[in-house]
């Protein structure tokens, strides 16, 4: 019989961030996140659904900016701490690199490790999961989902 051995390149626990949202906090990956920028108020169009809240300009590209709130049936709100958290795509999509979303706040960084806590509470449209951090409750939001709605807007 073995016994399983940490090895000096084994993973025991992953970077990641707390993001603060108007009514919830969102835990994601440090790597998800490809920069936070502060607020701009993105270009608008008539007609767009309510989770679409238009297009900001990002390092030459322009990107579409989102309220994960609005789209998983809430509502979307900018705060006077609002800012902008621009994500890495990852739908798979040649065109699509990184979408924006809406958050109020600054991301705070914590560990995670393999005795994360599941939270027994109930999960919104696009949200994965959600797990207890001391006192807090953060959400596991679905990127790919949320990606996959704006492809069914027709909007990327």
């Amino acid at each position: 019989m073995s016994k399983a051995v940490a090895t000096p390149n084994a993973v025991n626990s992953l970077t990641s961030l707390m993001v603060p949202l108007a009514d919830r906090l969102l835990l994601l990956p440090n790597v998800a996140i490809a920069e936070l920028i502060p607020y701009r108020a993105p270009q608008t169009s008539e007609g767009m659904p309510s989770w679409f809240l238009g297009q900001i300009a990002w390092r030459d590209l322009r990107l579409p900016l989102l309220s994960f709130e609005a789209a998983s049936g809430g509502h979307s709100e900018v705060s006077a701490d609002a800012r902008i958290a621009v994500i890495n795509a990852l739908g798979g999509r040649p065109a699509v690199k990184f979408i924006a979303l809406l958050v109020q706040g600054i991301p705070r960084s914590i560990k995670v490790g393999p005795d994360l806590q599941h939270a027994g509470v109930h999960l919104e449209p696009l949200e994965l999961e959600a797990v207890s951090i001391g006192e807090e409750v953060l959400k596991i939001p679905d990127l790919i989902g949320l990606e996959q709605m704006l492809a069914d807007a027709g909007l990327i």
